[in-house]
């Protein structure tokens, strides 16, 4: 069976035509991906991809969104489209639909996945588990989270919003980046620092800390400059970046006791080198009475360039094709 595979985030929307049967996806074209700035709605951006295609477009899809979703209006955190899913069928001309959360249809895509799709970071080099709990985490445009449980015919997804929990810093660094960020936002979430954005607070904290101008650069700059290694403060923040990720990851592990932790995300494969020799792994392990637990579960990293995409049509394959 034919469907379109959408991935939509807070930047991008991604468009593809996948194969599913029997509860998987058989196969999947390359992506066209859109920017979300250039289109005023799904709809519109929905035709665009039919155009690019050129030809009928299947009429069934699977759909993950960067918001929960839940009412009769999707309003995306970072995102302007506004979704009705009771108008899906009649504005996109399809007949059957799935609707998904995007880091949901990402933790669809871990579970479907196999072993060569992961690189590990740092526990034990064992594969994912075959039973239990598995959580998915990663940073984009914002801060995705899910959590797959394993049995042994079957997996289910648990969507959630743990990327807007509080963050909680461990050092005086990272206490001086959270004061910075409350000069605007009373509440601080995981999500400020520990995604794409978050690199802005963490350069300008440490460029406060060195007694350095502070340049106005948006996240994609400093994030260039960055990976480049050519600017010391740059490269700092991402040293601190990669030690927030793990201190994340490993809170969330905590609340979900797993067996096994995947990071995925729009940066997570930018950080691949970066996060294997960073401080990330004793960020992860850093749990005080529960050091000993935390180092005993396996951290990979998903090497699929779209695992949210794939996912969507896993997804959609789970629920309409088993």
């Amino acid at each position: 069976m034919e469907i379109i595979a959408v991935d939509i985030g807070g930047t991008h929307a991604r468009f593809a035509i996948a194969e599913v049967e029997n509860g998987r996806v058989l196969s999947m074209s390359d992506p066209i991906t859109q920017k979300t700035k250039d289109h005023s709605s799904l709809q519109l951006a929905w035709q665009a991809f039919g155009e690019a295609l050129g030809r009928p477009l299947p009429r069934a899809a699977g759909i993950a969104i960067a918001s929960p979703i839940n009412g009769e209006m999707i309003r995306m955190t970072n995102n302007p489209w506004i979704i009705r899913p009771r108008l899906i069928q009649e504005r996109l001309g399809v007949d059957t639909y799935t609707l998904i959360n995007d880091f949901g249809a990402v933790g669809h895509a871990v579970a479907q996945m196999h072993d060569d799709a992961f690189i590990h970071i740092c526990g034990p080099e064992t594969p994912l588990p075959e039973h239990g709990s598995i959580t998915v985490c990663g940073p984009g445009t914002g801060l995705g989270v899910a959590q797959v449980l394993r049995t042994a015919n079957h997996y289910h997804v648990i969507e959630t919003e743990g990327g807007h929990m509080d963050f909680a810093p461990l050092d005086g660094i990272e206490d001086a980046i959270l004061k910075r960020l409350r000069r605007t936002f009373t509440r601080v979430s995981a999500e400020r620092i520990v995604a794409g954005p978050g690199i802005v607070a963490i350069y300008e904290t440490l460029a406060g800390i060195e007694g350095r101008p502070v340049l106005q650069l948006d996240d994609r700059a400093i994030w260039d400059l960055a990976f480049s290694g050519k600017d010391s403060l740059a490269s700092a923040a991402l040293d601190r970046f990669c030690l927030s990720l793990g201190a994340v990851a490993g809170d969330l592990a905590l609340a979900h006791g797993p067996k096994g932790v995947v990071i995925a995300g729009g940066l997570g494969l930018r950080l691949k080198d970066h996060l294997i020799s960073s401080g990330f792994g004793q960020r992860f392990v850093a749990k005080g009475r529960f050091q000993s637990l935390m180092a005993s579960i396996p951290v990979k990293l998903i090497t699929h360039p779209q695992p949210g995409i794939y996912g969507a049509a896993a997804a959609f394959a789970q629920e309409h094709t088993q």
